[in-house]
């Protein structure tokens, strides 16, 4: 039964230069990106009531530029400078969390440089703005078959599937071999979003809105040449793709902190001059303890942003230069990523004390901005274990885990 189903799959394989675009709306013109986030703060609690950011969103998000962010030059694409495009998705999360969290996909193109160039081109023939998701993990055994494999399995985490035009699952570990870099790395396999099935089952306590639900196939045919190491090597020369991608996939998470903590610290701010609070209590803005807090916090997200751009303008110029990123510049990649995205969180929650009791209710911003936030510092690339990692190689020893 394998062997007839591979002989069709494959022949679906061979003829994938598709234009995935067709089930979004076509808008004429391109979006400025101001026009994107006054959309966005239109819709936001549209987006979190039904769990996901809808297809006509991601359609504006296209004219706006976000998902050919890290498409190649060659292909159409802006390839934009990281720092460029880090800087879009914290303006993008000021306004909301779970619409930032999506955009920040829009980097995930990256990955998709490490698949064969023909690949590449069936990927991108039907224009630059498409967008990839996936769900990576639980990494799931696939079954070898003439040319590719066969894959089943269900996995987690896929955020922005329901607007995907392609998505990729993890189907295990590349072979470990003697000095080989992309050894021990999961492999992924791409597939257009049409043929995975989405199970609608995201219902968490914050960032409902990303719609990160689970991906599930069964004996499903994958070519090869659809597949690739996530963090493999780029086969694309141009400078974004030699730029960490992993370390990448880290700062574009959390990056949305730094918008979520600025949002945060404006509500904050905008409250301090209320004539009239809940028990009659003078004014914030009278009380001493509102005034250095708020001062303090604004100095926590001001010094963490810095380190966080320093930290990617200093890499992207080493690249221009024509040198590769050291593994110390690579490490404080993953490091400001990850500090930021924690003290961003502690700076929110800082705010929604200072706030006083109005901040409980639903209908209070500063809420959601605190549930949002603490779910960025739950992602894997951002959790406590980096700075273990990122303190082995300061000391000169090997980190635990691979890293950076």
């Amino acid at each position: 039964m394998h062997a007839v189903q591979t002989a069709s799959a494959r022949a679906c394989n061979a003829a994938r230069i598709v234009d995935t675009q067709d089930d979004y709306p076509q808008y004429p013109g391109p979006l400025s990106l101001d026009e994107l986030i006054v959309e966005v703060e239109r819709r936001r609690d549209e987006f979190h009531e039904v769990s996901h950011v809808p297809r006509d969103m991601i359609a504006k998000m296209k004219r706006a530029g976000i998902f050919r962010a890290s498409t190649p030059k060659r292909f159409g694409g802006d390839a934009l400078p990281p720092a460029q495009f880090l800087a879009m998705l914290e303006r993008i999360a000021i306004t909301d969390g779970s619409t930032a969290w999506v955009a920040a996909f829009g980097s995930a193109n990256t990955y998709l440089a490490a698949l064969p160039l023909e690949t590449q081109a069936r990927i991108y023939a039907s224009g630059p703005d498409q967008v990839f998701a996936g769900g990576l993990y639980p990494l799931q055994p696939a079954e070898r078959a003439p040319g590719g494999y066969l894959v089943s399995g269900q996995w987690r985490f896929a955020s922005g599937c329901k607007g995907a035009d392609w998505i990729g699952v993890g189907i295990g570990g590349a072979p470990a071999k003697p000095g080989d870099a992309n050894a021990g790395k999961p492999f992924t396999a791409v597939f257009p979003a049409s043929e995975v099935e989405i199970v609608d089952n995201w219902n968490v306590v914050g960032m409902q809105g990303t719609g990160s639900h689970d991906l599930r196939l069964k004996n499903k045919f994958v070519d090869e040449q659809w597949t690739f190491v996530r963090g493999g090597v780029a086969l694309i020369d141009e400078p974004l793709y030699r730029y960490p991608a992993v370390a990448f996939q880290a700062q574009v998470h959390a990056a949305v902190n730094l918008g979520l903590a600025r949002a945060a610290l404006d509500l904050l701010a905008g409250l301090s001059g209320v004539t009239k609070t809940t028990t009659g209590a003078p004014r914030l803005a009278d009380r001493g303890y509102y005034r250095s807090g708020l001062a303090q916090a604004e100095a926590n997200l001001r010094s963490a942003r810095a380190f966080f751009f320093e930290s990617a303008e200093s890499a992207w110029r080493t690249i221009l230069a024509g040198d590769p990123v050291s593994p110390q510049q690579a490490n404080l990649l993953r490091l400001s990523a990850t500090h930021a995205a924690h003290t961003c969180a502690d700076v929110v929650m800082h705010a929604y004390k200072m706030a006083g009791i109005g901040a409980i209710y639903n209908e209070s911003r500063m809420q959601r901005l605190v549930r949002d936030s603490i779910v960025v510092t739950q992602h894997a690339f951002l959790g406590e274990g980096t700075y273990d990692a990122s303190g082995a190689l300061f000391v000169g020893i090997p980190p635990v885990t691979p890293y950076p």
